[in-house]
């Protein structure tokens, strides 16, 4: 017999009974019936019931441990009387007469319960993660992750694509965020930094001739915590192809990603192809660039008709170069004062000036703030563009474009909370394609590129030289699931001659892309295939998947909303022997 275990803990059945086992495991619980002591019995398989009679010498040294002490009983299966199997367990039918008990650890008193899921502040549960682990939704959560990649793996090697790492140790890169650096000790004053994504090294790898890459990678951004995205570092699907097309691109991924949801979920999953929505496009008729498709609830663009209205405070909005957007909906008509008044203050939280509201009640009523001022033919051409009868609410923001589309989608959102529009149980897949290429820095004035600066702008040089920067879009595209962006992708620019013209709109002379990007500028100077490529966030995927709303529930150690690493203590001080060597000093 192993010296601690012929079975693991949730292993054992009915068919096992009259059998001499070991078991290893924690004390997950413990109740003493008049003497009789009971035992839960837990490894990561399962719990298994151990019965301890009082006149075994396994009853004293039982009775002594607590809880998550790790022991090693031996003893025989009995079958459970029927009115104490348990059904929710698959060991309930089956429990084991310990005969002897082996103390392998014992446990201190206990920061927080284990047993139980009892809520317990996130900074504890962090400082005691390797407790925290052991709680049971915890752990599958983590136990999906593992295999959620394997999962990943497999599809992807099963397309053909080969599996490369790149290095941790590399260069900066503008990829949006900032750097962690890494002082060099053999070169005085200089830094590697932690790559924020493997983007130039995949992008090699199509130059070198490997046509088709995938790493599970992880990623290193100095950003602040989100509940969809973890401060520190993150794991990606990083995937990269050569001789493709954008639609190349969403064919590979999109039977990736229905394949892995389907297997870990039973709810409802977006077949391919996905949906395919312009940003522009998404920008209006759902206020943000990550649209959550499990309602339809649609904003509309109204400035059309408050362009001709005598409702002079719209009107005056529209003329200066703004906008009026509209969402419609049935349901709240005859809400009261206060749910309107409690909308608009949510409206005004948001950095609008006001909600406005023109509501046809189920009566046929005419309420709402517009009610008045507005004349009879607006109020009817409102009505047709909304397709609109009676019992609908139609809602308005005038702004500067982009603040109303953003208020609005958050309305949109909120409301969807309020009146539990969401479609249960599925995942809704899209893509947002066509992002602008350039946009306005809204401090300096300057053009700066919008997302991924190796981006290829439809159109290429003749877009470039010919266009207004600000119109020019890009074979960028961002794949979305219920609200939440899972990766951003792109046919990149592989000219040289295009990659000096787009960086020089953005401000970057010739030199300066040379200086920064020069590994990749020689490699497409020695011939490059077109190729494109993209990166679905693992984290966020298993956050999907597991039914969390937090990304820090799917991850084995997670810094805190701080940036911090409670269990060892990061970031730490630095020893003067360390900072020595270098050569660096703490100012």
């Amino acid at each position: 017999m192993h010296v601690f275990r012929t079975h693991k803990c949730g292993d054992l059945r009915i068919s096992d009974v009259g059998t001499q086992v070991r078991l290893s495991g924690w004390v997950h619980r413990k109740r003493d019936l008049g003497g009789l002591l009971f035992v839960d019995l837990r490894d990561v398989s399962g719990i298994t019931q151990i019965v301890i009679n009082p006149q075994t010498p396994a009853h004293s040294i039982v009775d002594q441990v607590r809880v998550e002490s790790v022991i090693t009983i031996t003893g025989k299966v009995l079958k459970r009387p029927d009115e104490n199997v348990n059904k929710k367990t698959p060991t309930g039918e089956v429990e084991i007469e310990a005969e002897t008990v082996e103390v392998q650890s014992s446990a201190d008193v206990l920061p927080f319960p284990v047993a139980d899921e009892a809520n317990v502040p996130e900074n504890t549960r962090l400082s005691y993660r390797f407790l925290d682990l052991r709680r049971k939704k915890l752990q599958e959560n983590v136990i999906l992750r593992s295999k959620v990649i394997s999962s990943l793996r497999r599809r992807m090697i099963a397309q053909g694509f080969n599996e490369f790492q790149t290095p941790i140790l590399t260069s900066s890169s503008p990829e949006g965020a900032r750097d962690y650096l890494v002082p060099s000790r053999l070169y005085p004053g200089k830094f590697y930094a932690l790559p924020q994504a493997p983007q130039q090294f995949k992008q090699l790898l199509m130059v070198s001739g490997f046509d088709r890459y995938f790493q599970i990678a992880p990623c290193f951004r100095d950003e602040d915590a989100r509940a969809d995205r973890s401060p520190g570092e993150f794991y990606q699907l990083d995937i990269e192809m050569s001789f493709v097309t954008q639609d190349d691109v969403f064919n590979a991924v999109e039977g990736v990603l229905e394949g892995v949801f389907k297997e870990f979920t039973d709810w409802e999953v977006t077949p391919p192809p996905f949906p395919r929505i312009p940003f522009d496009d998404a920008m209006l008729h759902y206020g943000c660039d990550k649209p959550d498709l499990r309602f339809d609830l649609q904003i509309e663009d109204v400035s059309d008709i408050f362009a001709k209205s005598e409702f002079k405070a719209f009107r005056g909005i529209v003329e200066n170069g703004g906008v009026v957007r509209m969402l419609a909906l049935e349901g709240i008509s005859d809400k009261s004062r206060k749910y309107f008044d409690d909308l608009e203050s949510f409206a005004k939280e948001q950095g609008a000036k006001g909600l406005a509201t023109l509501i046809f009640t189920s009566s046929g009523e005419i309420k709402g703030t517009l009610a008045k001022p507005l004349s009879a033919s607006d109020k009817d051409a409102l009505k047709e563009k909304a397709k609109a009868s009676n019992g609908y609410t139609l809602l308005f923001v005038a702004d500067e474009k982009s603040l109303a589309a953003s208020v609005m989608g958050k309305i949109r959102l909120k409301l969807a909370d309020l009146l539990e529009l969401r479609k249960p149980k599925s995942y809704k897949f899209c893509w947002i394609t066509d992002f602008p290429m350039y946009e306005r820095d809204k401090e300096t004035g300057e053009i700066i590129f919008s997302h991924n600066p190796f981006s290829m702008p439809q159109g290429g040089m003749e877009a470039l030289e010919t266009k207004d920067p600000l119109v020019i879009k890009a074979f960028q595209y961002d794949i979305v699931c219920n609200g939440i962006e899972l990766s951003s992708g792109a046919i990149r620019n592989h000219r040289p001659d295009i990659m000096y013209k787009a960086f020089a709109i953005a401000g970057y002379s010739q030199e300066e892309v040379d200086r920064k990007f020069g590994g990749m500028i020689r490699a497409f100077k020695f011939g490059a295939p077109p190729h494109g490529g993209l990166a679905p966030g693992v984290d966020r995927m298993v956050m999907l998947l597991a039914n969390e709303p937090n990304i820090r529930e799917v991850i084995s150690f997670p810094m805190n909303q701080n940036a911090q690493d409670l269990l060892m203590n990061a970031p730490c001080d630095a020893t003067v022997k360390q900072l020595q060597e270098l050569h660096l000093r703490i100012v």
